[in-house]
């Protein structure tokens, strides 16, 4: 059983906690028939479909979209957007996958979109109708997002659409994709529907751990004016408020994931004979332990400092995401390489759960930001606080020292 003592920290309300019993105990019931089943990772299109189907069943998706168009919450709530990828991610990463891309795929539309644009697509969204992806990255334009080169040019009252996207998550199997491409005022956010014509996906693209990703092509798609979402020219505008939500919900699934492993080493050392002994009577075995619940516990407080950051204040969390998803994401990649090595040649047999959470947890050091570009982001957010700093003590320095006031007010 998964530690849920973090659930009792100061950034949590009651209905949280309850969020998290119930997931939990609908996940442990519901998810291994699907996942688990015989040639589930060979069907893999089937599989995910039926995890986005059983989530919409479960009401779980209606954490993904507002309340005014079938969601739980008025506004996205961070942290319970982040309970559920914990827990997901804990018993199945594809089951978190399935859950965060129908968030992040319509995110976009939640936040920026038309009444119009809300009300075809967000409540199919909650219901698990229609599956949605997100397509920002390019194959010259992944973390460097503004050298993208797909392009939105008007004809007749018309968007046409042109250009390729890759590595875009629900690639092949979405119904919707919310895309991001450069026009003559900048980069604009449009719907396109996967039966447009003009729309394909030339490829399918297998990764150590198997999710539904593609490139997909737009060959002069004609879309109306009104699938664009929020201004036009501000795309870049619209990715990084969306990404502003859903980037601490990555650092959320790692530390499930990273939980999930702390459990497995934790049954194994207990049980594994060795020397005499059981591997927890192992002074090495102890230590890695060690490190390992305390890199969990530092990632869930950075991961749920943000959330609430986001929730309560409403402000953006530039600094605090990034430090949320690059902690969490590297610290998951170490604490579940140890407990690999805890469990020794058993942990890098095919079938083991540790060995599917070492798969799990590599794409996402990469994917919503890499670790190197969360370091950049830290380090531009703290030096842009040093220099509003400074350029307030030299502008105090210019006014002159305060005058002196004496006792009784007279200087």
């Amino acid at each position: 059983m998964a530690d849920r003592t973090y659930l009792d920290w100061p950034f949590f309300e009651a209905h949280h906690a309850s969020l998290a019993r119930e997931l939990d105990e609908w996940a442990a019931c519901i998810l291994p028939p699907i996942v688990e089943a015989e040639g589930a990772e060979d069907r893999l299109d089937d599989t995910c479909r039926a995890l986005v189907r059983a989530l919409g069943e479960g009401g779980w998706l209606r954490y993904c979209v507002p309340a005014s168009h079938g969601g739980m919450h008025e506004a996205l709530d961070v942290r319970s957007l982040s309970i559920i990828r914990e827990t997901l991610a804990r018993h199945s990463g594809l089951a978190d996958f399935a859950f965060a891309m129908q968030g992040l795929g319509s995110g976009a539309i939640s936040v920026f979109g038309s009444e119009a644009l809300r009300a075809e697509y967000l409540p199919a969204v909650a219901r698990g109708q229609k599956i949605a992806a997100f397509a920002l990255s390019e194959e010259e334009a992944g973390s460097d997002a503004a050298a993208m080169r797909s392009t939105l040019r008007e004809e007749g009252g018309e968007f046409i659409l042109n250009g390729e996207k890759l590595w875009i998550s629900n690639g092949g199997i979405a119904d919707f994709y919310c895309v991001f491409a450069r026009g003559e005022a900048g980069v604009s956010a449009v719907v396109v529907d996967a039966d447009a014509p003009g729309f394909s996906v030339p490829e399918r693209i297998d990764v150590i751990a198997p999710h539904p990703l593609a490139r997909i092509r737009f060959d002069n798609v004609r879309l109306s004016r009104e699938r664009r979402i929020g201004e036009e020219g501000k795309g870049f505008k619209v990715a990084l408020s969306v990404l502003d939500i859903f980037r601490t919900t990555v650092g959320a699934a790692a530390l499930g994931l990273a939980r999930r492993a702390l459990e497995e080493a934790g049954t194994r050392v207990l049980t594994r004979e060795m020397f005499g002994a059981t591997l927890a009577d192992l002074p090495i075995a102890q230590a890695s332990l060690a490190e390992m619940a305390l890199d969990v516990d530092a990632a869930a407080l950075l991961v749920y400092r943000s959330a609430w950051v986001k929730d309560t204040q409403g402000r953006r969390v530039t600094r605090e995401a990034a430090m949320a998803k690059l902690h969490a994401t590297e610290a998951a990649q170490q604490v579940i390489d140890k407990a690999v090595q805890l469990f020794g040649g058993l942990g890098v047999t095919k079938g083991v759960k540790v060995e599917e959470l070492y798969r799990e947890i590599r794409a996402l050091r990469i994917y919503e930001g890499a670790s190197e570009v969360q370091k950049i982001v830290i380090a531009r957010q703290l030096l842009e606080g040093l220099k509003r700093e400074l350029a307030e003590r030299d502008a105090e320095a210019a006014s002159g020292p305060a005058p002196l006031v004496a006792a009784g007010g007279v200087a």
